[in-house]
């Protein structure tokens, strides 16, 4: 029996990707070898400065439906988006 207050448990374990860290040229290597790298039921979260629609639409066009794309905080100079890979 779960607690009133508990949260549900996640349906995917997230890893921390930050890419403000990584110089520009680059990010979107090291984004999509990530990408590459997770199993089903595990995501990359995204952390930038910027909301990377660019990256958002080859994402898309490289992986389809197997990332699913989450935004979890669009703020100007704060974006946090989860990439989920689906089975």
């Amino acid at each position: 029996m779960t607690a009133p207050d508990a949260q549900p448990a996640a349906e995917y374990t997230p890893y921390p990707f930050d890419a403000r860290g990584i110089a520009r040229r680059f990010r979107h290597s090291a984004i999509f070898g990530a990408l590459g790298a997770l199993q089903p039921g595990e995501a990359m979260r995204f952390v930038n400065d910027h909301d990377p629609i660019p990256l958002l639409a080859q994402i898309q066009d490289r992986f389809g439906e197997a990332v699913e794309i989450a935004y979890l905080q669009r703020d100007p100079g704060a974006i946090v988006i989860d990439f989920i890979v689906r089975s």
